[in-house]
C-alpha cells in the first residue's frame, strides 16, 4: 500500500482549495478483481446499475415484486411532503407472512431458517415450518394478552431463536416492536419503554456470556418500577436461574405460549404501517426512536441482502455475526434473509468462548458461505494471530462482508487473505440504523475491490459528497456524505418527534439527507468513509479524519487496533492522540508493553505513511480500548482522557474498568514522549 505524504503546501490553509474540506491524505493502489465463477452467475451486473440509473423509481417498483401483497401497490414513491416519504403507500401486506408462511406454502417448509448455536454448545435446527408454527403460537399468546395492531411491545432478550419468534409475532399482529439490546441497563430499558408507551415486555431469565449465565429479568424488574403501564412480562427460560416472578404480571413463555393454538391467520396492513422502533444515541442525551415502516423496509432489506451478498438461497449458509438488538440483526439476520428464504446461522455467545477459534469452528461445522461482521471483530482476530483460523477449514466461504464502521485497508487485506483464503470478495457496507438497508457497498460480481473503500452506492441509491455549501466536491476531495433522493427503507420519522427528525437529518443541507458522516472521493470517484464528522480533527488548520490515521497505524505490522482522537493544543489547535493495541506476535517478539522505542517507531511510521502533519503527539499502548457492547470504540471517552476531563457516561461500555487503566498510564506515557 502507498499513502501519498502531504506536501508542505498542503499544510498551509491559505493554499488549500477549500480549507473546509476534509483532507484526502491516503492513496490505495491494491485491487482485487472478483472471481470469474462468481462473475458468471452474479445477481448484480453492470447492467443493473444502468437500469437503476435510467429510472430509479421504476427500478424500485420492480423490486416490490419480491414481496407477496394482498393488494398490489399502484404507486412507488410519494414525496409530496418532504422529508416524510411514503413508499408503495396504497399496497397492503403482512410482514410475517412474507418472512414465513409463503415459503411454507411454496413447499419450502423443510428448508432450514436458522442453525442456532448456543454458547455452551447446545444446538437447534429450525426449519421454516418450525418457525412459522412458533410465530403463530406467540402471536396468539400476545392476542390473549390484549396486544392489537398499533400497540408497542418491548423485547429484551439474548441471542436466542425466541428473539426472532417474538419479533415476527409482533409483526404478524401489526404491533411495532422495540428491541432493546440485552446488554443495556435497567435505566436504558425503562426510558425506551416510556418513550414509546410499551405495555407488554418479552424477556428471558438470562443468557450465556463467556461461559456464565448473565441475568436479564432483574433488570426488567428494576426498569418496571418506573413503568406502571406495563401490564405483562413474558419470560423465556434460557439459563434456569432463579428469578422473581410477579403474579399476575409475569408469565413463563414455555407455559403460556406453549399452550397456544398453532393456527393463526395473518391480517393485512398498509405498506406504511409501523414495523418497529429502534433507539439510537442522540447528542442531547435523549435516545432517538427511529421509526421503520413495513413495505419499503422489506423491499430495501431483501433487495440489498440478495444483491450485496450475491445470495443463492438454495445453497448459501449466511451468517450475520451481529446481535439482534442492533439494526444489523433486524435487517440482515431477521427480515432480509427470511423474506429471501435464506438459511442463517444464529450464535449466542462471544468469539472467544470457549476458545478463540469458536467462529471458525462454527463456519467449518455448518459450511458457512457468507460471513458478515464488524471491523472491530476482524482486528481482534488479527491481534489473536492468524494461526488460530488456520486450524479450521474455511474453504466454504465465498463472500466476506464488514459492517459498523469503515474497515481500514490492512484489516481488509487480512480478512480477505486469512479468512477468505485470498479468493473471496470483501464487501464493506455503509449504512445506518436510520437508512435501514445498505446504501454504499461493492457488488461482489462487478466491483474490483479496493481495500478500505466502500466504493459506490448500491443500485437504486443516490449519494454524493458535498462541501460546507452543499456543493458536490470533485474527485480527490473530501466532505460530507449525503443521500440525494429518498430510498425505500429510510426512516420515516423519530417516534413522537417529527421536528427533531427534520432538524437532525434534513436542515444541514436542505433537500439532502445528512446523518453526520464524512467521506472522500478518491481519484477514481470511489467513496471512502471517514467516520463521524465529530471525529474530524483540525490540526494547524488542516482537517483530518481519525479514520485515516488509525488505518496508517494499523498498517504497521506490530499494531492490531488503533483509536485516534483530537485533543486541544495551544499551538496547533488540536493535536493527535493515539491509543493502540499491539498484536500478540509483536508482544511475543519483544515489543513488550510498548515502551518509548515502539512509540517512536509508530510515530515515524505515521509520518512516513501520511506526512509529518499526521504524526501523533502522543501514542499510548493499551491492552484494550473502550468499546460499546456492539463493538464500537467510544472515542468520546478517550477524548475526555486526552483532555484531562471527567469521564462521561460509561454505562454502555463492555468493561468500564478499561478507562481507569488507560487514565492511570496516560501521564506517564506523555512524559516519556516529551
Amino acid at each position: 500500500m502507498r499513502r501519498t505524504p502531504v506536501s508542505d503546501d498542503a499544510l498551509n490553509p491559505s493554499k488549500l482549495s477549500n480549507p473546509s474540506q476534509l483532507s484526502n491524505l491516503s492513496h490505495e493502489e491494491r485491487r482485487f478483481a472478483p472471481p470469474a465463477d462468481l462473475v458468471a452467475q452474479a445477481n448484480v451486473t453492470a447492467e443493473t446499475y444502468a437500469e437503476a440509473d435510467a429510472d430509479v423509481e421504476a427500478f424500485w417498483a420492480e423490486q416490490a415484486s419480491r414481496l407477496s401483497w394482498d393488494q398490489e401497490p399502484t404507486q412507488t414513491l410519494d414525496w409530496s411532503n418532504p422529508p416524510f416519504a411514503k413508499w408503495y403507500a396504497d399496497g397492503t401486506l403482512n410482514a410475517a407472512y412474507n418472512c414465513l408462511d409463503r415459503h411454507v406454502e411454496a413447499g419450502l417448509g423443510d428448508r432450514v431458517a436458522f442453525y442456532f448455536e448456543g454458547e455452551g454448545g447446545d444446538t437447534r435446527t429450525i426449519t421454516y415450518a418450525d418457525l412459522t408454527t412458533s410465530v403463530k403460537k406467540a402471536a396468539n399468546a400476545l392476542i390473549e394478552l390484549g396486544v392489537k395492531a398499533g400497540d408497542r411491545v418491548a423485547i429484551y432478550l439474548p441471542m436466542i431463536p425466541e428473539a426472532v419468534v417474538a419479533i415476527l409475532a409482533c409483526a404478524r399482529l401489526g404491533a411495532p416492536h422495540t428491541v432493546v439490546f440485552g446488554g443495556f441497563s435497567a435505566d436504558a430499558l425503562s426510558s425506551r419503554i416510556k418513550d414509546c408507551g410499551v405495555e407488554v415486555v418479552i424477556t428471558a431469565d438470562g443468557g450465556y456470556r463467556r461461559g456464565a449465565p448473565s441475568a436479564l429479568k432483574p433488570a426488567v424488574d428494576e426498569a418496571l418500577l418506573s413503568c406502571p403501564d406495563v401490564r405483562n412480562v413474558l419470560v423465556i427460560q434460557r439459563t434456569k436461574q432463579d428469578v422473581a416472578m410477579q403474579e399476575p404480571r409475569d408469565l413463563w413463555w414455555h407455559e403460556f405460549v406453549g399452550g397456544q393454538s398453532e393456527e393463526h391467520r395473518p391480517e393485512s396492513f398498509p405498506a406504511e404501517h409501523p414495523l418497529y422502533i429502534m433507539y439510537t444515541s442522540g447528542s442531547t442525551g435523549k435516545p432517538k426512536g427511529i421509526l421503520h415502516t413495513t413495505a419499503g423496509y422489506l423491499v430495501g432489506t431483501s433487495y440489498t441482502h440478495w444483491a450485496t451478498f450475491d445470495l443463492k438461497p438454495e445453497t448459501d449458509i449466511f451468517w450475520t455475526a451481529a446481535d439482534i438488538g442492533w439494526v444489523t440483526g433486524h435487517s440482515y439476520l431477521v427480515y432480509g434473509p427470511l423474506v429471501n428464504g435464506a438459511t442463517s446461522i444464529m450464535y449466542e455467545g462471544t468469539p472467544d468462548t470457549p476458545h478463540q477459534g469458536r467462529w471458525w469452528e462454527i463456519i467449518a461445522k455448518y459450511k458457512v458461505t457468507v460471513l458478515y461482521c464488524a471491523p472491530t471483530a476482524i482486528r481482534t482476530f488479527m491481534k489473536w494471530g492468524e494461526e488460530i483460523p488456520e486450524k479450521f477449514d474455511l474453504s466454504s466461504l465465498r463472500i466476506l462482508g464488514s459492517v459498523g464502521e469503515p474497515i481500514n485497508p490492512e484489516a481488509y487485506v487480512w480478512y480477505r487473505r486469512v479468512i477468505g483464503g485470498g479468493r473471496t470478495p470483501v464487501v464493506d457496507t455503509w449504512w445506518q440504523t436510520e437508512t435501514g438497508m445498505h446504501m454504499i457497498s461493492p457488488m461482489p460480481g462487478v466491483t474490483e475491490g479496493k481495500p478500505g473503500a466502500a466504493m459506490r452506492a448500491v443500485p437504486g441509491v443516490q449519494v454524493d459528497v458535498v462541501n460546507d455549501e452543499g456543493q458536490p466536491v470533485p474527485d480527490g476531495s473530501g466532505g460530507y456524505l449525503v443521500v440525494t433522493r429518498p430510498w425505500p427503507a429510510m426512516l420515516r420519522t423519530l417516534w413522537g418527534d417529527d421536528q427533531r427528525f427534520i432538524d437532525t437529518y434534513w436542515t444541514r443541507f436542505p433537500g439532502l439527507y445528512f446523518a453526520g458522516d464524512g467521506a472522500k472521493k478518491d481519484e477514481d470517484g470511489d467513496l471512502w468513509l471517514l467516520g463521524r464528522v465529530d471525529d474530524v480533527m483540525n490540526i494547524s488548520g488542516h482537517r483530518m479524519s481519525t479514520t485515516e490515521i488509525e488505518s496508517a497505524l494499523v498498517s504497521h505490522p506490530k499494531v492490531a487496533e488503533a483509536a485516534v482522537v483530537g485533543a486541544s493544543d495551544e499551538t496547533t489547535g488540536q493535536a493527535i492522540v493515539a491509543f493502540v493495541i499491539l498484536r500478540s506476535s509483536a508482544v511475543q517478539e519483544g515489543a513488550g508493553d510498548g515502551g518509548p522505542d515502539v512509540v517512536e517507531e509508530l510515530r515515524r511510521h505515521v509520518a512516513k505513511e501520511i506526512g509529518a502533519i499526521a504524526k501523533p503527539r502522543q501514542i499510548m499502548v493499551v491492552e484494550e480500548l473502550p468499546k460499546t457492547r456492539s463493538g464500537k470504540i467510544m472515542r468520546r471517552l478517550l477524548k475526555d482522557i486526552a483532555e484531562n476531563r471527567e469521564l462521561g457516561d460509561v454505562t454502555t461500555l463492555t468493561d468500564s474498568s478499561v478507562m481507569n487503566l488507560i487514565k492511570d498510564n496516560l501521564n506517564a506515557a506523555a512524559a516519556n514522549q516529551d
